[in-house]
């Protein structure tokens, strides 16, 4: 089956730069630990990164794909070239003006971002300055954004995929400067890394430019013109960056009111990091094939195969989400400790940032069903439902987060869970008013398979929550900082070894998914 051959080849890549993604933020712990300069710096690099997210992981490809592939589809390569063409005259030019803007006015727009900044002038000073650095990253990652949507819509997804492990090749590079100049937990160490930031824009750039010429693309730069095309690109364009950057907007929310609490957004960094691993794997490789995909199979007419592929999507979604759902939730403070307890980074603060991770776990399926339910409505060039869907969510995510930010300070709780745990639930909430929309449109309907495998995974995942919890409870010393680093990985990665075995010997047993068949849609052509 071509799309899970597709699924595989997004969601491998995507497991490679997690995983450089992981030895960088390891480093990063360690050279920052959760300080003045680790804050400042995770602000700098929020602003761009939750660009970077909108654009680059699927919600300027929902307004760009549809119209590109109707163009390859209906007329010609030549006249999906001139359409690319015109998208990235336009996408330039106004880049261009907004960096300007932007860093001309970065003080004033860092009282908004981080205001709680405010209270400590040398922090505050630091983060604009470090986002004035990172900022034309922006302007890079958003047309690596366009050049990764015609590869996608061209069936090249590897290249595209594959952008993300440079940013984090470059950060690492970056980390070891900062470390052998000595700039530990300095304010070296931040503008060392907010260059790096820049420069892994540019090398991306670069990468994925070449990658569409090896396609047989070859783009010119012409003249920004406000033609019929770009007029219809504006219109589904600025609904789908709202609506597919619903998470994105919500953590930016959450970073704004954690400024008030020191610490706070590091803490919320870190915990961000690592659900993001599945929801990345998992929910943005979906959505980045199943968008083409469905816009093929609509224009075609072929409703059949529209409405078995949302249903494999979810289950395939589900069958991978769930588990890793539960294991963050249980193991949360074990994960934390072997992976960032050691430097700068103290005790303390793995206890803070595991409770936020528990909080944003709750929220991962969702966050992974809204990628998978966004293409059903980006593919029928629908992009102002999903947006209208995703202010009711931000409305509720912010007073959810301010609600239980205070209520949690009030009750001796640690606040910033209170932010983390508003983001779960509004992700809930959109996931359902997705579904729940396109249902009643009739064009989605859950299959008797996809409602008998659901309760099988779920139990199949409270099994190796079980397996998970006992088996960290027997070795917990052997978890510890006082056993040594390379003793830890090995028991952790034990412990999560059989516990997937558990999972994928239940899910063999209850018949959600032979194994067989799997590797056999895998490797079909």
């Amino acid at each position: 089956m071509k799309l899970y051959r597709a699924f595989a080849t997004v969601g491998g890549l995507t497991m490679v730069s997690r995983v450089f993604g992981f030895i960088r933020d390891v480093m990063t712990a360690a050279v920052l630990g959760t300080g003045p300069v680790a804050d400042a710096f995770f602000v700098a690099f929020r602003f761009p990164n939750l660009f970077r997210r909108l654009f680059a992981e699927g919600a300027f490809n929902s307004a760009f794909v549809p119209l590109f592939a109707k163009r390859l589809e209906a007329e010609d390569q030549s006249a999906a070239r001139r359409f690319a063409e015109e998208a990235l005259a336009g996408l330039l030019f106004v880049l261009l003006l907004l960096t300007a803007a932007a860093e001309i006015a970065m003080p004033w727009l860092m009282y908004a971002l981080a205001p709680g900044f405010s209270a400590d002038p040398a922090k505050f000073d630091l983060a604009v300055l470090l986002t004035q650095i990172t900022f034309p990253y922006l302007l890079c990652i958003s047309l690596v954004a366009l050049l990764s949507g015609i590869l996608n819509s061209l069936g090249r997804f590897s290249m595209a995929a594959a952008a993300p492990i440079l940013l984090n090749v470059v950060l690492i590079g970056a980390l070891l400067v900062a470390a052998a100049l000595g700039f530990n937990n300095s304010p070296g160490s931040g503008i060392v890394l907010a260059w790096g930031v820049a420069v892994a824009g540019l090398v991306q750039l670069a990468a994925l430019w070449m990658a569409v010429r090896r396609a047989g693309l070859h783009l010119r730069l012409v003249r920004p013109v406000l033609s019929a095309d770009m007029k219809r690109l504006i219109t589904l364009g600025i609904p789908g960056v709202i609506s597919g950057g619903v998470t994105q907007l919500n953590i930016a929310v959450g970073t704004i009111i954690a400024s008030l609490q020191a610490g706070a957004i590091s803490y919320l960094y870190y915990a961000d990091r690592l659900y993001q691993l599945p929801l990345s794997i998992v929910g943005v490789a979906i959505g980045v094939v199943l968008l083409p995909d469905l816009a093929r199979n609509l224009r075609a007419g072929d409703h059949r195969s529209v409405m078995d592929n949302q249903n494999r999507s979810i289950e395939f979604a589900l069958l991978l989400t769930l588990p890793a759902a539960v294991a963050l939730a249980v193991s949360a403070e074990p994960i934390i400790r072997v992976l960032f307890e050691r430097g700068a980074f103290t005790a303390s603060d793995t206890l803070s940032t595991a409770a936020a991770l528990a909080a944003f776990a709750i929220g991962l399926p969702a966050f992974v069903l809204i990628k998978v339910l966004q293409p059903a409505y980006f593919a029928r060039e629908d992009t102002r439902t999903p947006m209208r869907f995703a202010v009711w969510n931000m409305l509720l995510n912010v007073a959810g987060s301010v609600g239980l930010f205070i209520l949690f300070s009030a009750l001796g709780l640690m606040p910033h869970v209170g932010i983390a745990l508003a983001t779960s639930l509004s992700g809930w909430v959109n996931a359902y008013l997705l579904w729940s929309e396109l249902t009643t449109r009739g064009h989605f309907e859950i299959d008797k398979r996809l409602k008998a495998n659901s309760l099988a995974m779920v139990a199949a995942s409270v099994a190796m929550g079980a397996v998970v919890w006992a088996l960290l409870f027997a070795f917990d010393a052997s978890l510890r900082p006082a056993a040594g680093t390379l003793r830890q990985f090995a028991v952790l990665g034990l412990v999560f070894t059989f516990a997937l075995v558990v999972y994928a010997c239940v899910v063999q047993m209850t018949g959600v998914l032979k194994w067989t068949d799997f590797l056999r849609r895998l490797t079909r052509r």
